[in-house]
Order: structure tokens, then C-alpha cells, then sequence
């Protein structure tokens, strides 16, 4: 579906109308961050219909967005590509049993993304994200800054709400980050871990109300909050849906801002060639830099053990 002036547009490629797609398409149509969202998906019909219940609520939205169900070939002149397609993860499975299937899924689109002349910015939400995104620009030939995953941006966003309510502070005071795989591997980096100003350390010493067996409570509940959401509504999407307005916002408002995404690593924390949840600076361009944040021992070693289970279950699809 063509559309006049392609220089003066911006447009969002949404590859995925399932539930997590679907919430991102929804909250972006809200946002004013572009004028256009084309939705990609096997199933045609599905992304019709996402297509046409949006389309039905831009009256209300504070500026006009044209939304539609496309194909690939729309992906040409787009600024971003958010992926979301893929197998989803079912109960009892963890998000390395998808490696294979959705592998094979992730070079089909890429290769199809690539063949429409796209040159811009992909973001990867598909699961395992960290592998997936990783197959994804090894696929896309692009540049590391231009292609990144939502990494533990997620499960950084869970931890600073239940930190926030534990400590009865605002979330947005809580600046500490979950690092790692986005799965059963990650960790919280407590050594760097900020309540308000505050270290961790510091807090607990000055009130007897808080613990350190608390705030491994809080990580183990962060770290397996899929699993009990899954087990509850049979998957997770408002959040992480959110989670990728978010990172599109960063893109397309250039903000220079910090989030733990799966960025690609040329040696940062000691590791080369993988895709990791890590702090980094997100703008127009993509990925900024990586930011090297102080860890513990402990953490480092976290750190190389999530690294290394990510590596050892992409091997065979590599």
C-alpha cells in the first residue's frame, strides 16, 4: 500500500497480530510517535480485523494514524520493524524450548523484510529474545546499532514496580536493572541498584523492615512472573506491549535514553558476539552505546553463566 511523500512519513512495520503484537499495535495508535502502522501476519485475515478495530478508534486518539494489513513489501520504506510473530510460549514450556521452531520462523521474515529494500531500525520481541534477536542481525546483514531486542526492559520494568511497592516508593524512583537472558538466567544487579538515591545496602541498614531475603523474594517473583502469568491468563502481553512503545518512543524521539534491551556486545562486560540484556542508550540511531555499569563478582559471574546457557542452546541453530 503506497503512500505519497514516503519522506515526510514515519511508519511503524508490525510483524506479529498476535496478543503481544495486538497490545503494541494498540498502544502505539495512542501515542502520536508516527503516522502510519502497517500490520504484517500469516494469517491475513487476523491482521484485517487488528487493522480494522484500530482504524475504528483513530477518532479518539489526539492525532490521526493510518493503520492497515500489509505485506512485507510495506516494510520498504518503514522506520522500525517490530517483530512479535513467532511460536508462543505454552505452559510449562520455558522461552529456550522455542529456540528451533521460531528460529526457522525469524530467517523466513528477515529474508522477506531485507528483499523489500528496508534500511531502517528492527526490534525484536520474539522468543528467546536474546537469540532470536541475535539470528535476527546475523539474518538482516545490518549494522549491531540498527538491530536490538527488548531484552530485560520487561523484567527491569517488573522489578522497579516491586521494589517500588515494597519500599512504598514511586516505581519511577527505583533505578535498578534485571541483566542477563530474559528468562531463567537473568539476575538483578543489586550492587548498582539506586531506591531513591539510596544504595540497597544502605536502606537496609537503616530499617530493620527490610531484608535481603525479601529482595531475593522479590527477584525470584520477577524472574517468574511469565510463568505465573501464563498460568493465570495463558500469556503475558499489556506489559511487554508497553515495554515496546517504549523503546519505539526512544527511537523515534531520539531521547538518548537508558533501558536494558538485548544489544550486541564487542567485548563489554567480557563478552563477544551475543545479544544480552544490558543497559544501554537508545536514540534515532538505535543502539547509542552499551553501557558498562559496575557489578559485583557474584554479578559478573551471573552474568558469563547467562551468556553461556544463551550460547550453548544457539549453537544448533547456528
Amino acid at each position: 500500500m503506497e503512500t505519497l511523500n514516503h519522506a515526510k512519513v514515519t511508519r511503524v512495520a508490525l510483524v506479529g497480530a498476535g496478543a503481544v503484537g495486538a497490545s503494541f499495535a494498540y498502544q502505539l495508535t495512542t501515542a502520536s510517535l508516527c503516522e502510519e502502522l502497517v500490520i504484517i501476519d500469516i494469517n491475513k485475515a487476523k491482521a484485517e480485523g487488528e487493522a480494522m478495530d484500530l482504524n475504528h478508534g483513530v477518532s479518539f486518539a489526539s492525532s490521526p494514524m493510518r493503520v492497515w494489513a500489509g505485506d512485507y513489501s510495506d516494510c520498504g520504506v518503514a522506520d522500525i520493524v517490530v517483530i512479535t510473530a513467532g511460536a508462543p510460549q505454552r505452559p510449562g514450556e520455558t522461552r529456550l524450548d522455542l529456540v528451533e521452531k521460531n528460529a526457522k520462523i525469524m530467517k523466513s521474515m528477515i529474508s522477506d523484510i531485507m528483499d523489500s529494500g528496508f534500511d531502517g531500525i528492527i526490534i525484536i520481541a520474539s522468543n528467546p529474545v536474546d537469540i532470536m534477536t541475535h539470528l535476527a542481525w546475523k539474518y538482516s546483514g545490518l549494522p549491531k546499532h540498527r538491530v536490538f531486542g527488548s531484552g530485560t526492559v520487561l523484567d527491569t520494568s517488573r522489578l522497579r514496580y516491586m521494589l517500588g511497592d515494597y519500599f512504598n516508593v514511586d516505581p519511577r524512583n527505583c533505578h535498578a536493572y534485571i541483566m542477563g537472558e530474559h528468562g531463567d538466567t537473568e539476575f538483578a544487579a543489586w550492587s548498582n541498584a539506586r531506591i531513591y538515591g539510596k544504595s540497597v545496602e544502605q536502606l537496609l541498614e537503616e530499617h530493620d523492615e527490610y531484608s535481603w531475603e525479601d529482595l531475593e523474594d522479590i527477584y525470584v517473583n520477577v524472574r517468574d512472573a511469565a510463568y505465573h502469568i501464563i498460568e493465570r491468563k495463558g500469556a503475558t502481553y499489556y506489559a511487554i506491549g508497553l515495554g515496546l512503545l517504549r523503546l519505539v518512543k526512544a527511537v523515534f524521539r531520539n531521547e538518548n535514553t537508558l533501558l536494558t534491551v538485548g544489544a550486541h556486545l564487542d567485548g563489554e562486560y567480557g563478552l563477544h558476539d551475543i545479544h544480552i540484556g544490558v543497559p544501554a542508550i537508545i536514540n534515532r540511531q538505535g543502539v547509542r552505546e552499551v553501557v558498562e555499569i559496575e557489578l559485583s563478582q557474584e554479578e559478573h559471574e551471573k552474568m558469563q553463566h547467562s551468556a553461556n546457557v544463551l550460547m550453548k542452546t544457539m549453537e544448533p541453530v547456528l
